[in-house]
């Protein structure tokens, strides 16, 4: 009799292929996730605006300013330098679990899944830090499902390819707290006046309830709003345990103090500066418009901070910020032609017109060393040449025109020499030089330390009635400072295109040595008379603790001090916009800024004298005669020239025998022991 059949090995077989099924399928799910996540990692995330953004560095690798086709106010800082405070705030209010998740909150991702379903709509989202800062940097705001598919994909590859505290850094960079502030800097800056770093708990709290609704909770717009906000704010940080209720309360019942809201956009960092490069790069260094907003360039720049910030501050410090007087200052370091520091005016935002460019301002006296130093390099002059300071009329051009010029406040010194005509300013001195040397060498001297300014062959020449840049005048002063030799100025070392690739890179430059050094060091020595005792510049030789060259200059309309130490040459000018007189007040502006300027933005470096080169000489004269004094001579003073210039005659005065002069050769070896002194000091 035959036996009944089971069923039971049937249903296993069927269990045992759906088992096999579910296996597969979880088996092909893995792989297909597995090649999707190689996928997205070997895959290029979508350039983001902010990467397309050009960025503008300074000599230390810090970014300045970003050029941005939209011109957002946008200020990236490092993790670092943005205050613990109000990354705890941040996290705590918009994502917890940050450094837990993989850039997905699963659990809330399911919960506003159900709602969404329920309501047949996207009505609510989970978003993690990492999908926001996606959707910011790469999508728009739509609330579609395929905006969603591609902002979990740029969540995935943000997650692979960059540390936690890397996308958070990106994301406190990035975010929108309102009024055209984007990242954290932009909005320190912006509503406290202050760095990220410098945020207290309560102005934490505040700016970490903004990005939520930066319309709605903005201290401008709803200051009730944005109170509540921050009180939430304050309360999740208790719940995660990063502050007590005691500090949440304390914070919540601060007084914040706002910058007015007229007052609301953020700091810009050397604004004339950025405009410089900007024309620079653009008309010259072969960089389009389109490059510059969108091509992601990193230019690297010779831009001093600390220089910049002594700049800045000196100018603040110096000028009325309630007249309509307006100002200039550029640095250049002499050895290298870095531009150093640059203000191009008192107030970028009521007028960005640059002065320090302006080729229409006359430099007055501050040219005559321009001059003097054409007197001293044709060896027809020395600091001992002497003239006669009294009203003079002096005929030119074949004794067919007349030029009478008169010193301030119709003051006349006699018979000077040029040390003193340069302490003083001595405009009939500074004539008879002209006049003497000729005016077309003193205008080929000034071409060959750079101005390019046109220069007008008359007798007023001498007086500095040609119009000259205080950027030129910075770089012609530097090729005093550096003993004759010229540094082209160089405001960009180097551009890199997003790659990496360098687009341009700066001609290394020995420099060309268009003066004598010995003439060079010359002429810096009769300089540092100006801020000594009876010198244009002595009023504020007590603020300047290091050895100093340099010149004032005054026109009815421009004042000046244009000077330097080894370090950096510095032009700065005080004037009016409308053609309009300075007083006596507003001359005197100058010289305080260039001081101030100078001693913080070395302050950090040890006082150095100017090194003295080879062909120089150094003798005893006897300030009476002017010739060499014999050892009976009351009045005796150490005086320079340049080798072969120096007075061989003695002082017959006073009697006595006479004194070999200290020396006459120009070697180190053999000169004075002031000369070995100052060697000494400058090695």
């Amino acid at each position: 009799m035959p036996q009944p059949r089971h069923s039971k090995p049937k249903h296993k077989s069927r269990f045992a292929a759906f088992i096999k099924l579910i296996l597969a399928m979880t088996v092909a799910i893995i792989i297909a996730g597995g090649v999707l996540l190689g996928y997205l990692y070997q895959k290029s995330l979508p350039v983001a605006d902010t990467d397309r953004n050009s960025r503008l560095l300074d000599s230390q690798g810090s970014i300045i300013a970003t050029f941005s086709a939209s011109g957002r106010n946008y200020e990236p800082v490092e993790l670092k330098q943005i205050s613990p405070m109000l990354i705890q705030a941040t996290l705590a209010v918009e994502d917890r679990k940050f450094y837990d998740h993989i850039g997905f909150d699963l659990k809330g991702m399911g919960r506003a899944i159900l709602v969404n379903l329920k309501e047949m709509e996207r009505a609510q989202g989970a978003s993690t830090l990492t999908q926001q800062l996606a959707r910011n940097l790469y999508l728009s705001h739509a609330k579609t499902w395929t905006r969603k598919i591609k902002e979990a994909m740029y969540t995935a590859q943000l997650e692979m390819k960059y540390s936690k505290n890397e996308i958070l850094q990106m994301y406190l960079n990035e975010i929108y707290y309102g009024h055209g502030a984007n990242g954290i800097e932009a909005a320190s800056q912006m509503y406290f006046g202050k760095p990220a770093a410098d945020l207290d708990l309560a102005e934490s709290a505040m700016l970490a309830g903004i990005p939520k609704g930066p319309t709605y909770y903005s201290p401008y717009n709803h200051m009730d709003s944005a109170k509540k906000r921050q009180k939430i704010v304050l309360g999740t940080m208790v719940d995660t345990g990063d502050i007590t209720q005691q500090e949440a309360d304390e914070a919540a019942a601060e007084v914040l103090h706002f910058k007015p809201q007229g007052q609301q956009q953020a700091r810009v960092t050397a604004p004339f500066f950025r405009d410089y490069v900007k024309n620079l790069v653009t008309t010259q260094l072969g960089i389009s418009e389109e490059q510059l907003d969108h091509g992601g360039l990193n230019i690297y720049t010779t831009l001093d901070p600390h220089a910049q910030i002594a700049a800045e501050e000196a100018v603040a410090q110096g000028m009325d910020p309630q007249s309509e007087l307006e100002t200039a200052l550029v640095s250049i370091d002499p050895r290298t032609g870095y531009v150093k520091a640059m203000v191009g005016g008192k107030n970028y935002k009521t007028s960005q017109f640059n002065h320090a460019l302006a080729k229409t301002r006359q430099p007055g006296s501050s040219f005559k060393p321009i001059m003097y130093l054409a007197a001293l390099s044709s060896k027809t002059m020395t600091g001992l040449s002497t003239f006669n300071s009294e009203p003079t009329l002096f005929h030119y051009d074949n004794n067919r025109k007349t030029y009478q010029p008169s010193n301030f406040g119709e003051k006349y010194l006699g018979e000077i020499n040029m040390q003193e005509a340069i302490a003083a300013s001595d405009n009939i001195y500074a004539v008879n030089t002209l006049l003497k040397v000729g005016a077309d060498n003193v205008i080929t001297m000034a071409q060959k330390l750079g101005i390019i300014s046109p220069l007008q062959s008359v007798p007023s020449l001498a007086l500095g009635t040609s119009p000259i840049s205080p950027f030129e005048m910075a770089s012609s002063f530097a090729v005093m400072s550096n003993a004759g030799k010229r540094m082209p100025p160089v405001a960009v070392l180097k551009i890199t295109d997003a790659a990496g690739e360098v687009l341009y890179q700066a001609p290394e430059t020995a420099g060309e040595q268009v003066v004598d050094p010995a003439a060079a060091y010359v002429l810096t020595h009769l300089m540092e008379s100006v801020f000594e005792s009876g010198g244009t510049g002595s009023r504020v030789s007590s603020l300047i603790k290091r050895p100093v060259a340099g010149k004032t200059g005054t026109t009815d309309t421009d004042a000046w001090m244009v000077g330097y130490t080894p370090e950096l040459a510095t032009a700065v000018w005080v004037g009016y916009d409308k053609g309009r007189d300075i007083s006596t007040m507003d001359g005197h502006r100058a010289a305080p800024i260039f001081a101030q300027f100078t001693e913080k933005a070395l302050e950090n470096v040890p006082p150095k004298i100017f090194a003295i080169p080879s062909g120089v000489v150094t003798v005893y004269v006897d300030e009476a005669s002017g010739k060499l004094a014999s050892a009976d001579c009351p009045a005796k003073k150490l005086e320079v020239f340049i080798a072969g210039t120096e007075p061989t005659e003695y002082c017959s005065l006073h009697g006595g025998e006479k004194q070999q002069p200290t020396t006459k050769s120009g070697s180190p070896e053999e000169r004075s022991w002031w000369s070995d002194f100052k060697r000494w000091l400058t090695e």
